[in-house]
């Protein structure tokens, strides 16, 4: 991520730190109000299994709302216009789907506590135990991103050190996530998701009302970058040049399939706040709940970056003091009066704290669960692991702020992601849905097809892209073709190995591969969960549909 422009720092005030300083303390208090519930280590990790459906979908698209999605997206937007639309309707509404309607009934009726635990139960040790500390590794790098990123943004705008900002928000994640738990983070995202929206709605309202409207900036734009900016498929055909680097095909297959599935099915950061849910039913419609809010956030990120085009028609090139990770910043220093300047800036902050409290207590659940108590320290008491588990919150921030100055080295921290997520994601996908679907992959094929996914998508970025062994325009083109390879190579590994090694005993299969069903675990449904407009597929497929709704305006 470029550091962002020495004058975008922002004309604070008493008020604005008021309004920071009351945020802070509403955190900690909901972290200490949620300590009474933690008695055992299921109520640490998993909030016992207790939560709403309404709870758990507002935590589920928050922790995914971090600040650097934020200032990732409205930098997108900037640099690439209304082509950012393809993360969140084709990158992110289908697989969510898919979750809420195919993968969680088995997440919850096999009563795995993590993403890795299912391996476990469908493959053998040696495929948990490399998924396991793959996820722990990934998401602690992930954590670092928000970091990383949240100390430029206050350096930047409030003028802290970085080093500050970074200890400041890692004590308060820390503080909240050991006093409360998974609980306390969860409750503490609903909170983040309104104030992340009380921030962006007065950029977007002013941003349009600073250009003219929305007419006068697509009038704007249009002249500046061409048609094909404010379209979401213009110059995708394949041969074609465009400034995303991809072309329709990698956008379906790499983003809108390999990226996005492996992200949203596979993401124990994600997965984690829909098995705190009460029941299966409100397992199943915490992603489907989430699409709907994620459908129209995108307009509050992508506005944003388009007006920033728009007010600075150079941002981003070599002739401008601005780079397209500011267009975010730079809307709140030239439009937003005091007060609503402190609100912004505690929706930043809030973001950051979102990110990295979704990576820190997944990391947590799976080092404690599916390392600790695996293969570490087996057969404890419930109370070891519960105090285990906040020693491993601890350390996990400490090294969350290590692997802060990872991300440092790359240019765009949107891309990073991207790359991270091709790299660790992708892999346990592959697995996850031919051992979901096919009764015949056998125990090892697993672990070879991480190994092999994961080997393949390295080895695509560093070496066939990065050293130009193939010529591929982008970072984010590179990431999606990276993604292709590690699918292709992991499921093609599985297919082979499969054809040489055992399979389960169908028996051992039962409640963890499409069409079985394990006996005893069907649940009764809750009162109210059969109303109409509570059912999954009415849900899912209302999503999907509108998503694919939404893309007619800008395919024109």
């Amino acid at each position: 991520m470029h550091t962002l422009a020495e004058g975008l720092r922002l004309p604070t005030n008493g008020l604005d730190y008021t309004i920071l300083a009351i945020y802070f303390a509403v955190v900690l208090g909901i972290g200490f109000a949620a300590r009474a519930s933690v008695r055992t280590s299921l109520d640490f990790f998993l909030s016992g299994r207790s939560l709403p459906a309404w709870v758990t979908g507002l935590a589920f698209v928050a922790a995914n709302l971090g600040a650097t999605e934020i200032l990732g997206m409205a930098a997108t937007g900037a640099q690439y216009g209304v082509a950012v639309v393809h993360w969140y309707w084709i990158g992110a509404i289908p697989a969510m789907v898919f979750l809420g309607l195919v993968m969680m009934p088995f997440y919850y009726r096999s009563k795995v506590r993590s993403v890795p635990e299912f391996l476990l139960q469908r493959f053998d040790k040696s495929a948990h135990l490399l998924s396991s500390a793959l996820f722990a590794f990934a998401a602690i790098l992930i954590a670092g991103v928000n970091l990383y990123a949240l100390s430029i943004v206050v350096e930047a705008l409030l003028g802290w050190p970085q080093w500050v900002a970074i200890v400041v928000a890692g004590l308060f994640v820390l503080a909240y996530i050991t006093v409360g738990g998974l609980s306390s983070a969860i409750y503490n995202e609903v909170l983040q998701f309104f104030v992340i929206l009380a921030a962006l709605i007065p950029l977007v309202v002013l941003g349009l009302k600073r250009v003219g409207g929305w007419g006068a900036l697509s009038d704007d734009l249009e002249a500046a970058h061409g048609h094909d900016y404010l379209t979401a498929w213009g110059g995708t055909g394949i041969g074609q040049a465009n400034p995303l680097g991809a072309n329709w095909l990698t956008i379906i297959l790499g983003l809108g399939f390999v990226l996005s599935f492996g992200y949203w099915t596979t993401n124990f950061a994600e997965v984690q706040r829909a098995l705190s849910a009460k029941n299966l039913s409100a397992a199943r419609r915490t992603p489907l709940i989430a699409a709907f809010p994620k459908i129209s956030i995108v307009f509050l990120v992508m506005i944003p970056g388009l007006v920033a085009a728009a007010l600075v028609p150079r941002i981003g090139t070599p002739g401008s003091d601005l780079t397209y990770n500011d267009a975010i910043p730079y809307l709140m220093q030239e439009l937003l009066p005091n007060g609503v300047l402190g609100i912004a800036v505690t929706g930043l902050l809030a973001a950051f704290m979102a990110g990295m409290a979704a990576n820190v207590s997944s990391f947590n659940t799976v080092f404690t669960y599916d390392i600790w108590s695996k293969y570490v320290r087996k057969d404890r008491p419930d109370a070891y692991y519960l105090r285990f588990g906040r020693l491993i919150t601890a350390i996990g921030v400490l090294a969350s702020i290590g692997t802060a100055f990872i991300a440092s080295s790359f240019s765009n921290i949107m891309g990073y992601l991207q790359t991270l997520f091709s790299f660790f994601n992708v892999p346990m996908f592959v697995v996850f849905v031919i051992g979901m679907f096919w009764k015949r992959a056998s125990v090892k094929s697993g672990v070879w097809g991480l190994l092999a996914g994961t080997t393949a998508a390295m080895v695509n970025y560093f070496w066939i892209y990065k050293q130009g062994v193939v010529s591929i325009p982008t970072d984010q083109g590179a990431n999606f073709v990276s993604a292709i390879v590690g699918f292709a190579a992991g499921a093609l590994v599985m297919v082979v190995v499969t054809l040489f090694t055992a399979p389960k005993p169908e028996a051992e299969l039962a409640g963890l591969v499409y069409g079985t069903t394990a006996p005893g675990i069907e649940e009764p449904p809750a009162e109210g969960d059969g109303a109409w407009y509570r059912r999954p597929a009415l849900l899912g497929w209302g999503a999907v549909v509108l998503a694919a709704l939404c893309y007619l305006p800008y395919s024109l």
